[in-house]
């Protein structure tokens, strides 16, 4: 035992029950490999005692990857959804309603990671020391994967595929909506929209808390959204690429250059005080090659949580 009663076997006491909302296991692009495949994850979560695991992917419907290892992997149980990159013709409702019934049905419908214009409009290269986006050099980039790209209305009514979209989610109240990877605006937009149309589970995602603020991060819980913390964007991988969205070797982002204030596992404890534990969601966004398998990234979460001075029931809810 550690001082203060800290202690590895403590950490792994509180992996019993969790489930981790946010793991990238295999296939995926060979440029971006996963450390594990979705079946060794699975089993690997219900031998540490876990109770379920939501495989996100980039460029297919994951409820399809969470069917098959269902059917191979007993006593365990995981989840898959949509998440409506360019791949899925970006905020398309056709892809939501196949998603509906395709391997059992999708657990949630994420607007978008690498292919939002969040996203999209920030990623480039350093040329000779200076960092210059894709959308400034390469007109075909801009042309048709910016040009693509997720958007959300802030400041006017939402397009009528958006509006179709939500109204599926709210006709089937067990589906998250998650906002994705777009801007802080866009984010409590979406969350606004889905409170309106009496969506009953949403989830700000996990690049959302880091760009914005207390006010807005509380407004989004006030809604009823769940705030989403990932352990992938501290540690030892900070800064090197993580996941590959295009085929195209060029298109890989150098680290983005930012004005935005400088976050960290400590304002993730911080946050969860002032939150609420009851209003945010921890998860490890592992999976790729260069980190711990993701039910150690949760476990060393936890821990990381627990010497910040959360609580034991503060984890149990958190996770």
């Amino acid at each position: 035992m550690l001082p203060e009663g800290r202690s590895i076997q403590k950490s792994r006491d509180l992996l019993k029950g969790a489930i981790d909302i946010h793991i990238h296991a295999g296939p995926h692009l060979t440029t971006s490999p996963r450390s594990v495949t979705p079946v060794e994850a699975a089993v690997q979560a219900r031998d540490a005692g876990m109770r379920a695991l939501v495989y996100m992917d980039v460029f297919q419907m994951s409820n399809g990857t969470a069917q098959i290892v269902n059917e191979v992997v007993p006593d365990f149980i995981t989840y898959g959804g949509v998440n409506l990159n360019t791949v899925f013709g970006g905020i398309n409702p056709r892809a939501v309603r196949t998603s509906l019934t395709y391997a059992g049905g999708a657990k949630y419908v994420a607007f978008g990671t690498h292919s939002t214009h969040w996203m999209a409009s920030r990623e480039g290269h350093y040329i000779d020391g200076e960092f210059k986006t894709f959308q400034s050099t390469d007109e075909k980039f801009k042309r048709e994967e910016l040009g693509r790209s997720i958007r959300i209305p802030v400041d006017e009514a939402p397009t009528p595929e958006i509006v179709e979209i939500l109204e599926m989610v709210a006709a089937n109240p067990d589906i998250y909506l998650i906002t994705g990877h777009v801007s802080a605006p866009e984010a409590v937009r979406l969350v606004e929209l889905g409170h309106e149309y009496d969506i009953k589970k949403m989830v700000a995602s996990s690049t959302v808390f880091k760009i914005a603020t207390m006010d807005q991060l509380a407004q989004m819980a006030d809604l009823g959204c769940l705030i989403e913390y990932t352990l992938a964007a501290y540690g030892h991988s900070s800064g090197t690429r993580k996941t590959d969205y295009y085929a195209e070797i060029k298109y890989a982002s150098d680290y983005i250059p930012n004005n935005f204030p400088k976050t960290s596992i400590k304002t993730v404890a911080a946050h969860i005080n002032e939150l609420g534990a009851e209003n945010c969601i921890i998860a490890s966004d592992y999976g790729v090659y260069t980190m711990a398998p993701p039910v150690e990234g949760l476990r060393e979460f936890i821990a990381l949580l627990l010497d910040l001075g959360l609580s034991d029931e503060q984890i149990k809810t958190v996770v």
